[in-house]
């Protein structure tokens, strides 16, 4: 609900001029039923003019067509729009807009009324929706166990109550290590890594469960425990009709697993990330993969710009066909025309005697991935331009040409656009590989994706090192969301593959990690704190300064509202007005 002063106050409220009337001041109060009325000249706010004023002036013998000018009393409560009803402690307040300083409306009586029933709505509006939610909880399926990072339930729903004999009124409020035996609900809060579909021993069954970190402001504020299966012979069924549903399926991945040399095909459920960013992305490369069109995508080295043109290939009409890849990039300027064309017999010293097929000619009915083609010659670029217009491809020294058809998926992580324009690239190429643009998002934009990724790492790498287990610390995640991954996720997996080869223990700890993570960024000396000889209080006031340039902007974002700065910041109001005070007394 809209919370700003300005959304709800009377903008066309009845008002005086100073050169009225005792007279008209009177009617008009009599009028409004109000007890003041605001003063208002060419749109400027002069004050108010109260009724009790008006009777006491009468009375001491003042004429009633006499001019308001000598009733008219200053008045402290004036407002901004932006100002926050959840402030008010007193009425009526007369708004004034920021940026032309003119007056804009009323908050009175009637107002706050209006605001009150729309409170009341909302209230009974979020009753009905936490009763929806509290329903839901119970019905579920699943059962369901949430505590706070202290590891005490917060909410248990009455199926996980079936399961462990303890009813929801005696869990709330109890560690759950005490109602759920062999729980690693704690671990999960030590760490903040999520567990999915792990084997949990209840009640002496086999069960199924998630267990999931609930993060908020970089911290893990509690987590979530949910039984998806009733024991293992539950999952058997469901693999059961799984495998009837997808044999089809299954015998064409075994069929282009088999294609030595082409490299590992790829689905879209393999790379991995929930966040709304990936998400975009993912939705793009479904619609691209319907398409023939050319696909373009753009990204930071390392946020898998690959895995995406293969998962494309893997669901387009092309699967049956190869995957080819090259590197721009990687092959010198001298023989990348031979990579990409091959060469016929003969063609020059040392070349194989019976020719070579090129990546044009071994991409034919499947898919060619160009690789930072941003780095390609102009002098390929035009022969890449007419094989895409001609459908046809020549070796180099051959005569014949020869028809191919191939799906085009190019990546880059330069701005080809910029480079058109200092002439480093063909503008009619980049056109036609521009057809169907795809961006994948750098790490540090979905960072909420980070413990996801962990936890589809750590069992490969358990396995691979032949690790019973390892886990990682809370301090060491937190650490993790705070990095801004300039290698994005191939500078995760790396990270985490170094730590499971040289760290012995089986809980990695900040210790363990490179300096880059625990050193902290030196803060710029401002000029103006130059002259300071004290460096510890240098840094205070920069940081000062930085929390007040961070808070402002909040600020504005949320259009003054408090409340909403306050908990995008994730801090209390009071704390946010403790705040506000000593930056306004700073300016003193």
């Amino acid at each position: 609900m809209n919370e700003a002063i300005g959304f709800w106050a009377q903008s066309d409220a009845i008002t005086l001029t100073k050169g009225e009337s005792i007279q008209d001041a009177l009617s008009k109060l009599a009028e409004s039923e109000s007890s003041e009325l605001p003063v208002v000249e060419n749109k400027r706010f002069l004050g108010v003019v109260k009724l009790h004023d008006c009777i006491q002036w009468l009375t001491k013998g003042l004429k009633w067509h006499e001019p308001l000018s000598t009733l008219i009393t200053p008045t402290s409560r004036t407002v901004h729009a932006h100002f926050s009803l959840q402030e008010l402690h007193e009425w009526p307040l007369y708004v004034i807009d920021k940026t032309t300083d003119t007056f804009a409306g009323v908050f009175g009586k009637k107002e706050l009324q209006a605001y009150h029933r729309a409170l009341q709505q909302t209230l009974a509006q979020k009753n009905r929706q936490l009763e929806w939610y509290q329903l839901c909880f119970d019905t579920a399926y699943e059962g369901l166990a949430v505590v706070d990072e202290n590891g005490v339930i917060q909410m248990f729903n009455e199926t996980y109550s079936r399961f462990v004999e303890v009813t929801k009124e005696e869990a709330i409020g109890l560690p759950v290590e005490k109602v759920i035996e062999n729980t690693r609900l704690p671990v999960v809060l030590k760490t903040g890594i999520p567990e999915q579909n792990q084997i949990h021993q209840l009640q002496g069954q086999r069960m199924i469960v998630h267990r999931l970190p609930i993060w908020k402001n970089g911290e893990v504020i509690g987590a979530v425990g949910m039984l998806t299966y009733e024991g293992l012979s539950e999952i058997y069924r469901m693999m059961e009709k799984i495998e009837q549903l997808n044999i089809t399926y299954k015998q064409e991945k075994k069929l282009a697993a088999k294609k030595d040399g082409f490299g590992q095909m790829v689905g879209l459920e393999e790379i991995i990330g929930e966040s709304q960013a990936i998400a975009r992305s993912k939705k793009i490369a479904r619609r691209a993969a319907q398409s023939k069109a050319a696909v373009l995508i753009t990204g930071e080295s390392g946020v898998g710009k690959e895995l995406f043109a293969r998962a494309i290939h893997e669901m387009g009409e092309g699967k049956n066909g190869h995957f080819i890849a090259l590197n721009c990039a990687a092959i010198p300027e001298n023989l990348l025309e031979s990579e990409l064309f091959g060469y016929a017999e003969g063609a020059f010293t040392g070349s194989k005697k019976e020719g070579k097929p090129g990546k044009f000619e071994l991409a034919h009915n499947g898919t060619l991935f160009l690789d930072e083609i941003g780095d390609m010659p102009l002098s390929t670029q035009v022969k890449i331009l007419r094989v895409l217009q001609e459908k046809e491809v020549e070796r180099v020294g051959g005569t014949k040409p020869i028809p191919v058809h191939f799906r085009l998926i190019a990546a880059t992580n330069q701005p080809l656009k910029q480079l058109v324009k200092e002439g480093k690239f063909r503008e009619d190429l980049y056109y036609r590989l521009y057809v169907i643009p795809l961006h994948i998002p750098p790490l540090r934009q979905r960072k909420e994706d980070i413990p996801v990724i962990i936890a589809h790492l750590i069992p490969k790498l358990c396995k691979k090192y032949q690790i019973r287990e390892k886990t990682i610390d809370k301090e060491v995640m937190r650490l993790f969301l705070q990095y801004d991954w300039p290698g994005n996720v191939r500078e995760l997996i790396n990270l985490l593959e170094r730590l499971f080869a040289l760290v012995d223990r089986t809980h990695l700890q900040k210790s363990d990690l490179p300096e880059e993570f625990l050193i902290k960024k030196e803060m710029p000396v401002y000029p103006v704190y130059q002259k300071l000889h004290d460096r510890n209080e240098a840094l205070r006031l920069i940081q000062n300064e930085e929390e007040r340039g961070l808070i402002e902007n909040v600020l504005k974002e949320v259009k003054g509202n408090k409340s909403k700065a306050a908990k995008k910041l994730g801090i209390s109001r009071a704390t946010l007005y403790n705040k506000l005070s000593r930056f306004n007394e700073s300016l003193h």
